[in-house]
């Protein structure tokens, strides 16, 4: 088995590749549009603590739904702008499946803040705008990173269904290997997948320690 895995992935370096980039893809749009909209949320529910239950219960609500029942709602709906299929319900269910880790962090880590810090900012004359860029979010920033990598990872391995409705990605290995009853198909699919999912959370994790202030580094 493992000579034939071995055999499979040295021989077809250029296809997993092509699958390889296809999956960052899909998964680095989501990531990107879904912080440009947790963010921000989470920030905002920080003010508004009736609503910040409503939302987290519904984002919480989405996280439960299997991803090929979410694929499958979409492609009827999206079928109506002729996008049933494809790159861009795979990119939206990604989307959804990040705001609950994204908003939620955002949301503890604001709140969270040392109140003596925020006095101090206030203290100093600061804006709202300027506490929150110089002194929240700089404070906060390790925890909304961690709900940044958690959703990273997660998409990864969901991006693997994707294939499923024609996103491409790695997925379409196990797709074909479940298809072709072919096990050694379906192992590469799986560990290639597993492989990007440990690199790019050491990269993110580099990048969170670069971006941690100082006297918060433990």
């Amino acid at each position: 088995m493992l000579q034939d895995l071995w055999s499979y992935l040295i021989e077809n370096q250029s296809v997993i590749w092509t699958y390889s980039w296809e999956h960052l893809q899909l998964v680095g749009l989501a990531i990107i549009i879904a912080i440009a909209i947790g963010l921000p949320v989470g920030i905002y529910l920080t003010t508004n603590e009736d609503l910040a239950e409503t939302i987290l219960q519904v984002a919480n609500v989405i996280m439960t739904i299997p991803s090929i029942a979410l694929f499958g709602i979409m492609i009827p709906i999206l079928s109506i702008i002729n996008q049933g299929i494809g790159f861009v319900p795979a990119v939206i269910a990604l989307i959804l499946y990040s705001q609950l880790p994204i908003i939620r962090n955002t949301y503890v880590a604001i709140n969270n803040v040392d109140p003596n810090i925020r006095d101090a900012a206030i203290g100093l004359g600061m804006s709202t705008m300027q506490r929150l860029l110089r002194v929240e979010i700089p404070n906060a920033l390790p925890v909304i990173m961690a709900g940044v990598r958690q959703a990273v990872v997660m998409n990864i391995g969901i991006g693997a269904i994707a294939a499923f409705v024609g996103a491409g990605g790695l997925g379409v290995l196990i797709n074909q290997g479940i298809s072709r009853s072919n096990s050694t198909m379906v192992l590469a699919g799986a560990i290639v997948i597993s492989i990007l999912a440990i690199v790019v959370d050491g990269a993110l994790g580099m990048i969170q320690k670069r971006l941690t202030p100082k006297g918060l580094e433990q």
